[in-house]
């Protein structure tokens, strides 16, 4: 019976809740999937079965090693072995740059996501000290100072973001009266994601990225291979100063999570000041069934920042001087309206 105890005193209760534990616990397989994904190795196996020498001659990585890894990623079901032959399973195949939902941007060591990830190891002293796990974990640099740096992570991190909003732009385009607006100011908007399916969708407004310098010159070429740039344009400013454009509604998408209170409020200000008092600010964050998550330990981990409920953004809102006209949830995506002044 599983209340009975064996001869080490445990119970079977207890002997499988312990188990369990392990195997949430335990890093190995986890960091033997970001190996491979660092490494390419479902990219090498694209084009068929390979040998652990092959694949180390073309990932540049040690064959005895590799192959140890490998077959351990057999077991968990993200390769097969026929002989001495390495294969991808479905699982394992979603590690490819050239699949339809691939993971490799998010794991990879190299990139900007599965770099910050790293990070994670340093969260009891994040708890601590009440710093960014991120910045313990590399040298007391911030999360954005570092893609700031380094071009080639935050080609990666632009990258992830735009895959993202894609999957969320159709969403958000069926959630506001945007057809009846002149110009919509996307602030932090990446490359241009969005307002390609806005301007596509709506004939009558016009669209302006504001990011730095990177994604905003990323933008204005979206537009001009989306043929929208005679209606859309970049413009290079960080949404802690005075916002260098107007215009009638201003889209923070997943912004705001990335950012602690304090920040978060003196973003929306800035939104507030440019929207002013016949302007909206329309905030788009993941709806609150969302807030207790993985991501939300992500955001805290890497920024301080946090997923909110609906009654935290309009707490921000309120210490910015705006106040939710209106809120609207749709497969996942949570879209608040704020204005300037009293709510409708």
């Amino acid at each position: 019976m599983s209340g009975e105890r064996d001869e080490h005193g445990i119970t079977e209760a207890e002997r499988e809740a312990s188990a369990r534990l392990w195997a949430l616990a335990s890093p190995v397989t986890p960091m033997a999937i970001r190996a491979v994904a660092t490494l390419r190795i479902a990219d090498h196996l694209a084009d068929g079965p390979r040998t652990a020498e092959e694949l180390g001659a073309a990932a540049g990585a040690d064959p005895d090693g590799l192959a140890r890894v490998l077959r351990y990623l057999v077991r968990e079901g993200l390769f097969t072995l026929d002989g001495d032959r390495f294969a991808l399973t479905d699982v394992g195949a979603a590690l490819r740059t050239d699949h339809p939902a691939s993971r490799l941007g998010w794991f990879a060591g190299d990139g900007a996501h599965g770099r910050a990830d790293l990070c994670l190891s340093e969260l009891a002293e994040a708890l601590r000290t009440g710093r960014s796990a991120y910045s313990l974990r590399f040298g007391g640099a911030g999360f954005w100072e570092d893609l700031s740096a380094d071009p080639a992570l935050s080609r990666s991190f632009d990258e992830l973001m735009s895959g993202r909003m894609v999957n969320h732009s159709e969403t958000i385009a069926q959630m506001y009266e945007w057809q009846a607006l002149d110009h919509v100011v996307d602030v932090g908007g990446g490359n241009g994601s969005l307002l390609v399916t806005l301007l596509k969708r709506f004939s009558r407004p016009r669209g302006t990225v504001v990011d730095l310098p990177g994604p905003a010159a990323a933008a204005r070429a979206n537009f001009q291979e989306a043929g929208l740039a005679d209606r859309a344009d970049a413009v290079a400013g960080s949404f802690f100063d005075p916002l260098p454009v107007s215009g009638d509604a201003f889209v923070l998408g997943w912004v705001l999570h990335d950012w602690d209170d304090d920040a978060a409020v003196a973003i929306l200000r800035r939104c507030a000041e440019a929207a002013g008092p016949a302007g909206a600010v329309l905030v788009a964050e993941h709806a609150a069934e969302d807030v207790v998550s993985e991501l939300d330990l992500r955001m805290l981990a890497f920024f301080q920042g946090r997923e909110r409920t609906p009654e935290d953004l309009a707490a921000l809102a309120g210490r910015a001087g705006l106040c939710v006209a209106g809120s609207h949830v749709h497969k996942g995506v949570a879209l608040v309206e704020l204005t300037v002044g009293h709510p409708m």
